[in-house]
């Protein structure tokens, strides 16, 4: 019986995969890895081991979640080394939790290694820290893109709005409408900044700042386009700071 590592790949910078995630791929026998996983991060991978693409986008899925699990099970069955691999990190809204209950149900042994989550890393990379002693001290992760049938209706916007200075949304670019209004009930002005982060940590960065109040109009004016990170809250204009002094 093999072994299964969920190992986090990061958010798309391969120098942001961590050691012990590059070793895995370099001695795996078979690596079933998700989209937006960068090619350099691929080209980590054993050239002998197999390879499974179980990618899922929007309006587009590769394989069944069901299938995904049922493959590990098997692969596991078969070689001593599966790798589950997964943009970010496999705890943070990766379905991680669910793909590891399944497979200890199984009998399978399961690893956990950590990847470096987009929501930390893509506000970094745009000069935003998400902690400032003079901007924010709380900081709130939640996904903008829930599962059918879950635990609960809806994410709480509004006492999220209320309970934290700055709030990290993955994955909300398709609802951000929906989410502002929301937000802006909650209690937030609509002059509060936002910043949304197109593919983070990559040669590809794209930023785009505004209002909770204007977004939705310039993101259908430029464009722009998932994937995307979203940060609202003040400490957004903090990357005013980093900018050279104009000269007169």
């Amino acid at each position: 019986m093999g072994k299964v590592y969920l190992l986090g790949a990061g958010p798309g910078d391969p120098g942001l995969m961590t050691l012990k995630g590059k070793n895995l791929l370099e001695f795996a026998d078979v690596v079933v890895y998700d989209a937006l996983i960068s090619p350099e991060i691929l080209a980590m991978i054993n050239p002998q081991a197999e390879r499974i693409d179980a990618g899922k986008r929007r309006g587009f899925h590769s394989k069944l979640q069901t299938e995904t699990t049922q493959i590990l099970i098997t692969k596991a069955q078969e070689v001593a080394i599966v790798v589950r691999l997964k943009a970010g990190d496999p705890f943070v809204f990766g379905r991680g939790g669910e793909e590891m209950v399944d497979l200890v149900r199984a009998g399978i042994e399961v690893e956990v290694v950590p990847g470096v989550t987009s929501g930390i890393a893509a506000p970094a990379y745009a000069g935003i820290p998400l902690t400032h002693r003079d901007y924010s001290s709380t900081v709130a992760f939640v996904t903008g893109h829930e599962a059918a049938g879950k635990y609960r209706p809806e994410v709480n916007w509004q006492a999220i709005a209320q309970s934290a200075e700055t709030i990290v949304i993955y994955m909300g670019l398709h609802n951000l409408g929906t989410i502002t209004q929301k937000l802006i009930l909650g209690g937030l002005t609509p002059e509060t900044p936002i910043a949304l982060i197109r593919w983070g940590t990559t040669p590809q960065q794209q930023e785009l700042f505004s209002t909770l109040g204007a977004v939705v109009i310039e993101v259908a004016r430029e464009g722009f386009t998932a994937p995307a990170i979203a940060v609202v809250g003040n400490i957004v204009n903090f990357r005013e700071q980093l900018s050279p002094p104009e000269i007169i």
